[in-house]
């Protein structure tokens, strides 16, 4: 992203970053060596695990679909001709960027300039996010998922407004959940990973979750301790963390961007891989596994890359957040207007 406006940092990361530095020691879990990680080995942390530490961004495959559009079949890369073509719509974008002023008769929004989205560095070799199955397209939903829905506020900015619960999680500052988290977006890509002896948390940039993963063999909690962002917990795999979630709230947060889509349900477990394939670039998986949502598991991949100078800002979804209470408040006006409209008839 070529635009960036530094805010304070969240106390949420402050004392995330203590917990993990304050955690205790574990053993590191050898295994098979990940696939990608052949050619190049990651340094270690003091305590023996794969260094992952760093701020990562999914910002390479914003505007990558989750479902790869039905013409394409199973190719999972763009040609090489392909990927020129969409690295000169880049580089013209980028020039959209700089402008400062709007051209006559235009309508003005909120660009440009476009100060406040992320953009792309390079194309995205990808054709879309889910690539299990080999069509790149998320499963059927079974019938009794179907009926499901998040509030109509996961997608639209301007729901129902009967009252707060017709708006999503996301749109009420609560959770995108895990992999809404993660996906990326126009904005707020970022994922620090820090490492301690036992613990690897991972701070997330937009709604500032902080997922703070054991990695020394713990088993998982009760199944009635449920959350947002459920139970994680990890190990390693050669030089891949592994990281296994259960314990979800049911009906809360969908698999799409922002934790859009059909709701899962709390059979949902997900399998996460962060393997680190360069000085720069580190290779993000998940298993998504829902018997109560989906006819089958399906699988979702793509890079995360460390761009210079990135760093996680403040996301102060609340502070100066109008937008639900005006949102309900402007729907009584309107119920008012139309009841005393009738009456006039």
């Amino acid at each position: 992203m070529r635009h960036r406006l530094a805010v304070s940092i969240s106390p949420m990361v402050v004392l995330a970053a203590i917990f993990a530095l304050a955690a205790e020691s574990a053993i590191a879990q050898p295994a098979k060596a990940a696939p990608g990680a052949r050619n190049w080995r990651p340094s270690k942390t003091p305590w023996g695990d794969p260094d992952l530490q760093g701020t990562w961004t999914s910002d390479d495959c914003i505007g990558t679909p989750l479902n790869r559009p039905a013409n394409l079949g199973e190719k999972r890369y763009y040609t090489e001709q392909e990927l020129a073509q969409r690295e000169s719509q880049l580089a013209k974008q980028q020039q959209n960027d700089l402008q400062e002023l709007v051209g006559p008769d235009q309508r003005v929004g909120t660009g440009p300039p476009s100060h406040w989205v992320e953009r792309a560095r390079r194309p995205c070799r990808q054709t879309s996010l889910v690539v299990d199955p080999p069509n790149g397209r998320t499963p059927d939903l079974l019938p009794e998922a179907q009926t499901r829905r998040i509030p109509e506020g996961a997608n639209n900015n301007n729901p129902k407004a009967d009252s707060w619960e017709d708006f999503s999680y996301y749109i009420r500052c609560i959770s995108r959940g895990v992999t809404g988290s993660i996906f990326p977006v126009i904005y707020g890509n970022g994922q620090q990973i820090m490492q301690a002896p036992g613990y690897v948390t991972i701070l997330q940039e937009m709604v500032h979750e902080a997922r703070v993963i054991p990695v020394d063999g713990r088993p998982h909690a009760s199944p009635s301790v449920r959350s947002y962002m459920g139970d994680p917990r990890g190990h390693w795999e050669s030089n891949t963390l592994v990281v296994e979630t259960t314990n979800f709230l049911s009906n809360r947060t969908g698999i799409g961007l922002n934790g859009g889509g059909t709701p899962t349900s709390d059979a949902l477990k997900l399998i996460e891989r962060y393997t680190r394939t360069s000085s720069s670039e580190l290779q993000y998986e998940v298993t998504i596994d829902d018997p109560k949502t989906f006819t089958r598991p399906f699988k979702v991949a793509f890079p995360l890359t460390q761009e210079p100078g990135y760093q996680n800002f403040e996301y102060a979804c609340h502070e100066g957040n109008y937008a639900m209470s005006n949102s309900l408040s402007g729907a009584r006006a309107q119920e008012k207007a139309a009841a005393e409209a009738a009456k006039k008839k």
